[in-house]
């Protein structure tokens, strides 16, 4: 019982720390910071699982009644927990595109092209990441304030294709730039890294609901069974 627990404790763990890592590269288009409730919920039911795995070792060995109802009630509330994350999942998730179409005009603003600058690095990471140039093509940086500023009619060079040594990032040249807008994929990696906790979340609820209804079955028979009880009790006392 404690091993498959303390697996389970260690994935939901790495779903959860993988979200934060995540949301670091993306924080600049992401600001509710509120989005990483489903996240740090899921560490603290991972770090849980860990303890119960113990509690449910310690009561099987013990044949402990006490021991057993415990594990049920704090299997319980974990599946309760766990519930209350994939619909805070779903909700964040629905949340996602407002959220950055909110916040990512004013991030492309701001970007200086240099790279001390967190919201300069942020934009060329998430462009060289998903492979895009631009919040819906590369002509919005014709819009920006440091394309106005530059003015030598190119984008920055995290625009160029990764299989181009020779690109300029100049406008002239537009089929040696990503094509694609980056507001739809960064869109589309925040609501996926949102599905990963959900389906992480449902999965464990089901174990979680299945290892429930085991416990009960087994208080179930012990209270039904006398004999069984005092099997346990004289061999205790044995």
């Amino acid at each position: 019982n404690f091993p498959p627990r303390s697996a389970a404790a260690g994935i939901l763990c790495y779903v959860g720390a993988y979200v934060f890592i995540t949301y670091d590269d993306y924080d600049h288009f992401f600001e509710d910071v509120y989005t990483l409730i489903p996240a740090v919920i899921i560490i603290a039911v991972g770090t849980l699982l860990f303890i119960i795995g113990l509690i449910g070792c310690c009561a099987t060995i013990r044949e402990s009644r006490c021991g057993l109802a415990t594990f049920v009630i704090i299997l319980l509330l974990v599946f309760i927990t766990e519930v209350v994350v994939v619909v805070l999942g779903y909700i964040y998730r629905a949340k996602v595109e407002d959220e950055v179409d909110h916040s990512i005009r004013k991030v492309y603003n701001g970007y200086n092209g240099t790279n001390p600058d967190a919201a300069s690095r942020a934009i060329d990471y998430v462009q060289r990441q998903l492979r895009c140039c631009g919040i819906h093509n590369y002509s919005d940086w014709e819009n920006t304030v440091w394309f106005k500023q530059t003015k030598n009619n190119s984008v920055p060079l995290s625009c160029c294709k990764a299989a181009l040594s020779n690109c300029t990032g100049s406008l002239t040249r537009p089929m040696d730039l990503y094509s694609e807008g980056c507001e739809a994929l960064v869109v589309k990696k925040l609501q996926e890294i949102m599905m990963y906790v959900i389906w992480a979340a449902l999965a464990f609820a089901a174990i979680q609901l299945l290892g429930m209804l085991c416990a009960c079955i087994v208080l179930c028979r012990r209270s039904r069974d006398p004999a069984y009880e005092l099997l346990i009790a004289g061999g205790t006392y044995a």
